[in-house]
């Protein structure tokens, strides 16, 4: 099998790439930024090679598949600034990346008859109840842009292909990016006071568990839809944050507020962000481990990987 994963520079990408090569199966990564950097075709990035593509770009996007042969491609690469989606000047962006991409990715896998995964979200739905989504659910209603664009994405990918995996996803934190743990974590040291959101219910999500699932999955048959989160129960941000501060072992003050009294996000937000994860088990999928366990092991990466940053 030889994998192309788009958007190796976010949080999953880079974490995805480093599944692959842990199994020892080829993996091609690809990430739009390195396209204005002037990385030529498969340059070697570290130990994997790596084919910078625009996947806004039709042309660039068949010439560059064509040229890796992908026989599979797990799709992580996307507009996830939330807020900054819902800016006007942004739009058509946000659309041409999440939606238009897709598209593009999803034609070129049909031609080459290549696996593909589309890694989509839980912001395809309104948030409404607080009974959990299931994956074949289709009453889609998105509250945002990225919601809406993401959702486009997943049509696009179901109306050309036949058969293809759309993988949800929520509350993500991985080493390689801005998240809400890194978001506690700087707060840390600029405040003593922290006003979170109470009645925003999900699940978090560490990439590092992710990638070993999506690994598992690309390599199967088993295609449709599925919800894919860490284990250890619904909670709200605030109930995520006390466990973060707790961890962290630092005595911050957490006042928890309604979405109506945190003014501060351009977009609205689903408040049931729930996800039921049974179809995994039924397919024969491991579940994830625990958020719990994943933020604990999150952290001490973290403090590793700094060790070692700053170690002369």
């Amino acid at each position: 099998m030889k994998v192309l994963v788009t958007g190796i520079s976010g949080q999953l990408g880079h974490d995805v790439m480093n599944e692959l090569a842990r199994r020892g199966i080829e993996a091609v990564g690809s990430d739009m930024h390195q396209v204005y950097r002037g990385i030529k075709d498969c340059t070697p990035v570290g130990t994997m090679p790596y084919a910078p593509m625009d996947i806004t770009d039709e042309e660039m996007v068949e010439a560059v598949m064509t040229r890796v042969k992908p026989t599979a491609v797990i799709h992580c690469a996307a507009w996830t600034a939330v807020d900054d989606a819902e800016d006007e000047e942004n739009i058509a962006k946000v659309r041409a990346i999440n939606a238009d991409g897709t598209k593009y990715i999803a034609k070129v896998c049909r031609k080459l008859g290549a696996k593909m995964m589309y890694i989509s979200t839980d912001y395809v739905f309104d948030g409404k109840g607080d009974k959990p989504w299931e994956p074949d659910c289709k009453n889609y209603r998105p509250l945002n842009v990225y919601g809406q664009t993401k959702l486009e994405g997943e049509l696009a990918v179901s109306s050309i292909l036949d058969e293809y995996f759309i993988v949800r996803i929520s509350w993500v934190f991985g080493l390689s990016g801005a998240n809400f743990v890194q978001t506690m974590r700087n707060a840390a040291f600029k405040f003593d006071t922290l006003h979170i959101i109470n009645d925003q219910i999900g699940t978090p999500t560490y990439t590092f568990d992710l990638a070993r699932l999506l690994v598992d999955m690309i390599l199967t048959d088993k295609y449709g839809y599925y919800h894919a989160t860490n284990e250890g129960g619904y909670i709200s941000w605030y109930d995520f944050a006390v466990e973060i501060f707790k961890l962290l072992e630092v005595d911050m003050k957490l006042i928890p507020v309604t979405t109506e009294q945190y003014t501060i996000s351009k977009a609205e937000r689903p408040r049931n962000s729930r996800m039921d994860k049974t179809k995994l088990i039924e397919n024969g999928f491991t579940p994830l481990p625990s958020w719990q366990d994943g933020l604990r092991r999150y952290l001490c990466d973290i403090n590793k990987a700094e060790h070692n940053l700053y170690r002369f």
